[in-house]
């Protein structure tokens, strides 16, 4: 069996040793593949791995006689699955979108010789990935827009911007979809626009899919835009080289990270400079915002006085609480 086909089959064993019962259908159905290809995997469980596979004429049905047999890990190496058992906790980012359930379950039966070792206990309680703060993404919505990047095929939908008071209708050729801190987006090309456009689909209502196809440009891609710098999802119209001092805690936490591709690093007096160039100035702005009194934005001059303006307001507010 090639490497492809050992999730399916271990999907086949879940199924069967929850004991339902599953006919041929049903496991084609759950695997989106063919019967003949269902057949071929309780053949292959049968005779290669010795399965106890048996049908149930009367509850028409497949059942093992051995009602605690489960797959042995034994043709997958324990690195691999523990590998994709840490995969599986991972997981745990996208569970608010609708791709979690279906990724989630094939996880499970691949794994599922790690249960029966004692150690799926294990890398659920000492792997754990904190919550982040995420939007729900309709179903509606997710299926409407893999479709339309999957078959090159224009989209239309209702949008709220965060600088709109109502709702906007938007068409959109979908190029790729991004996900960022809890959140899912679609970037594409918006016609309204005439220009490529990032938009949250958490905020998009009444997606529809046209008939209307487009070619993908030749670059096509977010990082073709966003250039070469790792804010999070954000594109700009221009690249800007950026000087900024690190002081204190800020110091390991902008050294230990790659913020840029062409970053560079340099001591200072009781602190660190850190230069790279970025298009993404605002998502750089949140940065230099987060990190509070502990770091000193040089330039570009644009970086200096939109931090100054809010450092003034923020001392505003602050005298008036």
């Amino acid at each position: 069996m090639p490497k492809t086909g050992l999730p399916r089959v271990y999907r086949i064993d879940a199924k069967i040793a929850s004991g339902g019962y599953p006919n041929s259908e049903e496991l084609a159905e759950m695997c989106e593949t063919s019967l003949s290809t269902i057949w071929r995997d309780i053949e292959f469980m049968k005779l290669q791995l010795l399965a106890p596979i048996k049908y149930d004429r009367f509850r028409r049905g497949y059942y093992y006689t051995q009602k605690t047999y489960r797959l042995p890990g034994g043709f997958t190496s324990a690195e691999d699955l523990l590998a994709l058992g840490m995969a599986k906790n991972i997981l745990s980012l996208y569970r608010e979108t609708p791709l979690y359930e279906p990724a989630s379950s094939l996880l499970e039966g691949i794994i599922a010789p790690l249960a029966s070792d004692g150690n799926k206990g294990w890398l659920e309680d000492r792997i754990v990935v904190p919550k982040v703060a995420s939007a729900k993404v309709d179903l509606s919505i997710w299926e409407t827009v893999i479709s339309g990047i999957k078959g090159n095929r224009i989209i239309t939908f209702e949008y709220l911007g965060s600088l709109d008071d109502e709702y906007q209708n938007r068409r959109v050729r979908p190029y790729q979809l991004l996900f960022d801190s809890g959140m899912w987006y679609l970037y594409g090309f918006a016609e309204e626009r005439k220009a490529a456009r990032i938009f949250s689909l958490s905020r998009m209502q009444n997606a529809v899919l046209s008939k209307d196809r487009f070619s993908l440009p030749p670059k096509f891609k977010y990082d073709d835009s966003a250039g070469d710098s790792y804010f999070g999802v954000f594109i700009g119209e221009e690249k800007h080289s950026f000087a900024i001092d690190c002081f204190d805690d800020a110091v390991l936490y902008a050294s230990e990270r790659q913020w840029a591709g062409d970053q560079t690093i340099t001591e200072i007096d009781g602190g660190v400079s850190l230069e790279f160039t970025s298009t993404q100035s605002n998502k750089v702005l949140q940065w230099v915002l987060s990190c509070g009194s502990n770091v000193i934005p040089r330039k570009p001059q644009s970086l200096v006085d939109a931090w100054k303006a809010h450092a003034r307001e923020m001392g505003r507010l602050a005298r008036k609480a």
